[in-house]
């Protein structure tokens, strides 16, 4: 489990065949989880300037594979007893989203990312969502594409600095939506509805 509140901006120093190296601040255990660019990672080797974590083919198919280089968001696996911040994100990607536009308000910054329309559902005005590691709250739903407000501060400390029209992001819908229309669905043909009761209950549990 993870925040979304990017630990560091690490270094890609090569990615050959399903081995991705990092160069990183932070000092990884074998066997550590951590998101990079929002995808959960387990890392396999630990380097003395870093670590080594492994794609399978179904991640780098899932996943906008060309921004694994260079640059990559960072934040390891939440540790018990750790202040909370930013929302819960479980690092598993669910679609590739693509930046349609960017606006400068001045003292901020609308972005508009494009997903495909069967994602719409999960994506929540005013709720959480996750880009590329990055705790945002979505703005603004339509169609085919979501408005987020992004911050000077955010933009500098983030990648979202190198972002322009075209740049593929991962994108992680709110868990809590993804359960709810899941239970929802599954429902439709039931005599056993649940009630918006029992459904809020089960998003307490969690």
């Amino acid at each position: 489990m993870f925040t979304g509140l990017i630990r560091e901006i690490a270094r890609v120093k090569s990615f050959a065949g399903s081995t991705l190296t990092i160069q990183a601040k932070y000092k990884a255990s074998l066997g550590d989880s951590i998101a990079i660019n929002g995808a959960c990672l387990t890392v396999v080797q630990v380097n003395h300037d870093g670590f080594c974590v492994e794609l399978s083919p179904e991640s780098q198919k899932l996943l906008a594979i060309e921004n694994y280089k260079n640059e990559v968001h960072i934040e390891p696996a939440m540790v018990m007893g750790e202040r909370f911040e930013g929302h819960i994100v479980q690092g598993h990607v669910d679609t590739i989203g693509v930046v349609s536009s960017i606006v400068n308000n001045g003292n901020s910054y609308d972005v508009f990312i494009q997903v495909d329309k069967k994602f719409i559902p999960y994506i929540v005005p005013k709720g959480s969502i996750t880009i590329d590691g990055v705790s945002l709250t979505v703005n603004d739903v339509q169609d085919d594409k979501f408005r987020l407000t992004i911050i000077p501060h955010t933009m500098k400390e983030t990648l979202f600095k190198n972002y322009k029209k075209g740049t593929k992001v991962n994108v992680e819908t709110d868990m809590f939506a993804r359960y709810i229309a899941h239970i929802l669905q599954h429902q439709t043909n039931s005599t056993d509805k649940l009630t918006w009761e029992e459904v809020d209950a089960i998003s307490s549990a969690f």
